[in-house]
């Protein structure tokens, strides 16, 4: 009996580096995929198809969804852009200093947050005729924030984590030093809002909580990843890609190495480890339902110009216990 394929490839892939994949909230058929090619792409991922394509004026360095109706986008160009998904039209919503690095929706608030080099984060009430809310300083540049739950953890530059409840951005709730040593390249929330994860250029992941107590915190741990020997040398990747299933609380690391592994945060274990991608995991997506992985297998550029595989987006269906974390003991 032929096997069912566990994953296959989108086509017509953006022609330049991936910056993120993300599934529609509420439907797991569609994904939005941005790019250095200047654009940002919908596909219907169950008929592997593209569905719109939304042009920039600069490389678009990241993209979120609020429905499955609507999404947005930002980057170079320093401009935030609303995607109307049904009619494939784009409407600025306003600007910033620098370009813009990362958007989060929130969900319970139904505002978009805005992250950017202009070292602000802005938030928007799309609804609105003036949607600008609020503009709030940061002490250094923004490299990937995310939000939960009302809580907001955002990574910069200089190794700050600063935390925010997002209905009262003037104060914030943390301040902390990231746990890792080196440049964050991402940060991703818990689905259950107790903390979040992040991982550096030098091979490691930092699982952390937000309560503060030290009972808590006792819970807070980091490890080495995305490393292999070569050549009888210990070579260290980048880990640019974190993502959490929505339904089993576990998560997905993507290197520089080519490699996703699927983390049990209980137990502190891998799962699993799929095959190699041609070339650096850029980002990460499970779809809402948990049952889908999209990856975006895209050249980082962390050893400069060089020969690379071409820029792809795989769909990989996740197997019912594939993410499922190992029986909790105690």
């Amino acid at each position: 009996m032929q096997q069912e394929p566990t994953q296959y490839e989108l086509y017509d892939p953006p022609a330049d580096g991936i910056t993120a994949v993300q599934f529609s909230p509420t439907d797991s058929q569609l994904l939005l995929v941005s790019s250095w090619d200047k654009t940002v792409r919908l596909y219907d991922v169950a008929a592997n198809q593209q569905r719109a394509k939304f042009e920039h004026r600069a490389a678009v360095l990241d993209c979120c969804f609020s429905d499955a109706s609507r999404g947005y986008s930002g980057g170079l160009d320093k401009g935030v852009n609303m995607l109307d998904l049904t009619t494939s039209t784009d409407t600025p919503l306003g600007m910033h200093d620098e370009p813009v690095r990362c958007l989060s929706w929130s969900q319970e608030s139904n505002q978009l947050l805005t992250g950017s080099w202009d070292r602000t984060i802005r938030l928007w009430d799309t609804r609105a005729a003036e949607p600008l809310l609020g503009k709030y300083n940061q002490p250094a540049k923004i490299f990937s924030m995310d939000v939960t739950h009302n809580k907001l953890v955002v990574a910069m530059a200089g190794r700050h984590v600063f935390i925010y409840d997002i209905r009262n951005m003037t104060e914030t709730l943390q301040r902390r030093e990231s746990s890792l040593k080196f440049m964050t390249r991402c940060v991703r929330s818990m689905p259950n809002g107790e903390g979040y994860a992040s991982s550096s250029i030098e091979g490691r992941i930092a699982v952390e909580f937000f309560d503060p107590s030290p009972e808590t915190q006792s819970r807070k741990y980091a490890f080495k990843c995305h490393r292999q020997v070569i050549d009888g040398v210990d070579t260290v990747y980048p880990v640019n890609a974190l993502a959490f299933n929505p339904v089993h609380g576990t998560f997905a690391s993507g290197g520089a190495d080519g490699v996703v592994n699927v983390w049990d945060r209980w137990n502190k274990k891998r799962l699993r480890q799929y095959p190699r991608y041609p070339t650096s995991v850029a980002s990460l997506a499970f779809s809402h339902d948990g049952r889908l992985l999209a990856v975006a297998s895209s050249y980082t550029f962390e050893e400069g110009e060089k020969d690379h595989a071409p820029d792809s987006v795989f769909v990989r269906m996740i197997g019912e216990n594939e993410c499922r974390p190992k029986q909790v003991g105690g």
